[in-house]
């Protein structure tokens, strides 16, 4: 087998580039805003074509953190939320099947009066949020700032 083929390397090179960059995707609604964050450090990562195509044009071994952003009657914000680790490896573009069943869910359990946006984080490198570190990228995203806002 030759280990030196041109893909094989592109998903090599591609996948140390998200675990270098901590890369995830983060999506905030109702807005529909996306961008990449470094999840362990919650800055934005300023999007490049390396970059972009290391997440978007190689299959990878999702793990997807989906929240509802929710402020109680005593102005108290909280996260309500789920992870899913879909079995298999996925293309970006694919994710939204996956995503979507889960999302709705999530959204419809939530108290009406108190939701006042939604998310998810997608981490392409197959790693594991806990609900503070989720909690942290969303809230650097301006996720509860949205009803503020608007």
């Amino acid at each position: 087998m030759k280990r030196n083929l041109p893909l094989a390397r592109l998903e090599r090179l591609s996948r140390a580039i998200v675990r270098q960059f901590r890369v995830a995707v983060v999506n905030i609604d109702p807005e529909g805003r996306q961008g990449l964050v470094d999840w362990k450090t919650c800055k934005n990562i300023a999007p490049s074509r390396q970059i972009a195509e290391a997440v978007c044009d190689i299959a990878h071994r999702w793990v997807i953190y989906i929240g509802a952003f929710c402020v109680d009657h005593q102005g108290r914000r909280y996260l309500k939320s789920t992870e899913i680790a879909p079995v298999g490896i996925y293309k970006s573009d694919s994710l939204a099947g996956v995503l979507e069943e889960h999302y709705r869910a999530l959204v419809a359990g939530c108290n009406p009066q108190h939701i006042v946006g939604s998310g998810w984080i997608a981490n392409p490198g197959g790693i594991s949020l806990d609900e503070e570190q989720a909690y942290r990228i969303f809230d650097a995203c301006g996720a509860w700032h949205i009803k503020e806002a608007a």
